[in-house]
């Protein structure tokens, strides 16, 4: 397949609505949702209830700021709140599909319709065509990704080989037997099947097929971009989502920014008041995705960016986000998983000996590592610690032990520390 047949052609006609079409759409898609979500959602209707919102004074766009905004920790607390994850849903547990689990811990409903979590025209925009084959490397254990990325690529007539994360002689192997085209998980991950695969002496063009590849999870920068382009002879595209709502955004060929999703309403608004700010202004993305079974009306993701309404060459006309430059609160997203301090407070806890503790993340090479540090006298239960860290938080730090005192004495719960030069 030529680079010019992935990278011409659009998905969707509502990817190039004219302006007055595409706030039309907005509203249409807003005041359906608005309506079956206060009939069917008992949390939707004691939110739209506190706030004294009526559904039916819903006119335009700008009516949607009386909305109070939704905090995604709030979500832990209100799942365990009742039946239907706390009245968050429409439906009984029963009528979904799958129902999996992020960190938090949250729970991540899937319901039966098709490309639910609506990412085919991201996937699309990246270059994956019908016939590719494509290793997808995010991990099938109860979070969402696995699955969420495979039905996009059934969707555009792709074949899918779920390799999960990890193994990477075995990753390298299969890429190579079966002639793999197709590389979906995260950007530090690549680079470390593509160190792995130069040190066992593979020629990464001649040896390996990749000519596409989607990345998220993580940050990462135009220089790595770049440098796995050139290694591996491909394209590299990004989108951006929760596993609470899906798809957010995703690249285009030209690289200027995340095309909305138009399965969504994206609005940036002020961290602590949520008011919405003014195009160009960075603030807190608020996503309200159009879906009825699971309606997280101005979900505050805690990711910090700008819109951008400039033309893309590419034709699409959805407003784009710009480069997510950083998190409102101490939660990092490491190696495409959130990690959250209540989080690790909870095991450390379980641990006496431990004084005070702090995480620092770095990417030395475009890779995340992240680093354990506890302060404790005679520590010998390194394993323990490591074994119910990863069981609670599904990553496996680097553990180092520093005496008493040893920490400044006001710190950061998570420290970070990562460059993208």
């Amino acid at each position: 397949m030529t680079r010019k047949d992935r990278t011409e052609g659009i998905y969707s006609r509502r990817e190039v609505l004219d302006e007055s079409e595409r706030r039309q759409y907005y509203q249409i898609q807003l005041k359906d949702l608005l309506s079956y979500a206060y009939r069917y959602s008992e949390d939707v209707k004691k939110r739209f209830d506190r706030a004294q919102f009526q559904v039916g004074k819903f006119k335009q766009l700008s009516d949607l700021k009386h909305i109070p905004i939704l905090k995604k920790k709030e979500l832990i607390f209100l799942q365990s709140m009742g039946p239907r994850l706390g009245g968050l849903l429409t439906k009984d547990l029963g009528d979904l599909r799958r129902v999996f689990l992020s960190p938090g811990p949250i729970f991540d409903p899937e319901d039966r319709e098709d490309d639910y979590w609506g990412w085919t025209e991201g996937f699309y925009a990246t270059g994956f065509r019908s016939g590719d084959v494509v290793q997808c490397t995010f991990n099938y254990h109860l979070s969402p990704t696995g699955l969420m990325f495979e039905e996009p690529l059934k969707n555009l007539g792709c074949a899918v080989m779920p390799a999960g994360p990890g193994n990477t002689a075995t990753q390298l192997e299969v890429m190579q037997k079966l002639r793999i085209t197709g590389f979906v998980g995260t950007p530090s991950y690549l680079m470390h099947l593509a160190q792995k695969g130069e040190e066992s002496g593979l020629n990464l063009r001649k040896d390996l097929f990749l000519e596409v590849a989607f990345v998220t999870g993580e940050k990462f920068s135009e220089k790595m971009r770049a440098n796995l382009e050139k290694k591996f002879d491909l394209i590299m595209r990004q989108g951006y989502g929760t596993a609470d709502v899906g798809c957010i955004g995703y690249e285009c060929f030209q690289k200027n920014g995340l095309h909305i999703a138009n399965r969504a309403f994206v609005e940036i608004c002020h961290p602590d008041t949520g008011i919405p700010l003014k195009d160009g202004e960075v603030g807190e993305i608020v996503v309200t995705a159009f879906n009825k079974t699971y309606p997280l009306i101005r979900l505050a993701t805690g990711d910090l960016s700008y819109i951008d309404r400039a033309p893309c060459s590419c034709g699409r006309t959805s407003p784009r986000l710009g480069n997510i430059v950083g998190r409102v609160d101490t939660t990092a997203r490491i190696k495409g998983m959130f990690v959250y301090p209540h989080q690790v407070e909870q095991v450390i806890a379980r641990f006496e000996e431990i004084k005070r503790w702090q995480i620092e993340v770095t990417n030395p090479g475009g890779i995340d590592e992240m680093t354990l540090m506890i302060e404790a006298s005679n520590f010998k239960r390194e394993d323990e610690l490591l074994h119910m860290f990863r069981e609670k938080i599904k990553l496996r730090p680097e553990l180092k032990i520093l005496a008493p005192g040893t920490l400044p004495a006001q710190i950061r719960p998570i420290e970070d520390k990562r460059k993208w030069d």
